[in-house]
């Protein structure tokens, strides 16, 4: 739901695009120049108003949401805040997680105890968070990054270190599909930020094939976790073997 601060703001940059003044405005809607200029900078001009501005422009509701869309750049990771508030609701932290893998909220109630209000409670608060867009009818469109990421050092991965970390490595591992491999080496920086580079389009094709089996049988889909990490560190028993020169 994108704000009426947005909508003025897309406005007025597609009157400039136009070549229309405020005058050109007024005169159009029958007002005084200085009352549009009021309701311009005021930044919340009434929904009848803004489609009167919109058939002045000739544009319909519809582009100038796009519009506005487009004028909202993606975001790459959330505020502190904003994490703190994600992550003190188990529940608000689920519907984040399941709107990443871009499910339904009837994916959401079928597969978890939450009631469809409560899953719209959810989906409302993540909306006002800034990580989605809620829409008619309870779909939604993310205003995430593909490269989207916790906060290394925030909330949310401190959250999982706490809670998930030791469950995801009591598995053996061992099952179909399944793979657990560490690798120790000594590269330089450059080549150490290329690896992050194919790491990175690796969980992206990761997201994308989940993406793309989204409308298969639910039986024929298992559910993984892909973790990857990597980071300058050696293992403590051996940094206890290290000299001094090392």
């Amino acid at each position: 739901m994108s704000s009426s601060q947005d909508l003025i703001t897309v406005l007025k940059a597609e009157l400039r695009r136009a070549g229309l003044t405020y005058a050109d405005v007024a005169r159009e809607l029958g007002l005084a120049e200085s009352s549009v200029k009021r309701l311009f900078s005021k930044g919340d001009m009434p929904l009848s108003r803004i489609d009167e501005v919109l058939a002045v422009l000739k544009m319909d509701f519809a582009e100038l949401a796009r519009e506005v869309a487009a004028a909202s750049p993606p975001r790459r990771e959330l505020t502190l805040e904003q994490e703190r508030a994600v992550v003190a609701d188990p529940r608000l932290l689920l519907a984040a997680i399941c709107t990443l893998s871009q499910w339904t909220i009837e994916q959401i109630t079928d597969t978890y105890t939450l009631s469809k209000p409560q899953a719209v409670a959810c989906l409302l608060a993540l909306d006002k968070l800034g990580f989605i867009e809620l829409r008619a009818q309870n779909r939604y469109r993310l205003k995430i990054d593909k490269t989207f990421r916790w906060r290394p050092d925030g909330p949310v991965m401190q959250f999982f270190r706490e809670h998930a970390v030791a469950d995801y490595f009591q598995g053996g591992f061992d099952g179909n599909g399944e793979l657990l491999m560490l690798v120790h080496g000594q590269v330089t920086p450059a080549q150490a930020a290329m690896f992050n580079e194919r790491l990175q389009r690796l969980a992206q094709d990761f997201a994308q094939q989940h993406l793309a089996g989204h409308k298969l049988p639910a039986a024929d889909k298992q559910a993984f976790t892909l973790l990857i990490g990597m980071r300058s560190w050696l293992f403590a028993p051996f940094r206890a073997l290290l000299r001094d020169t090392a």
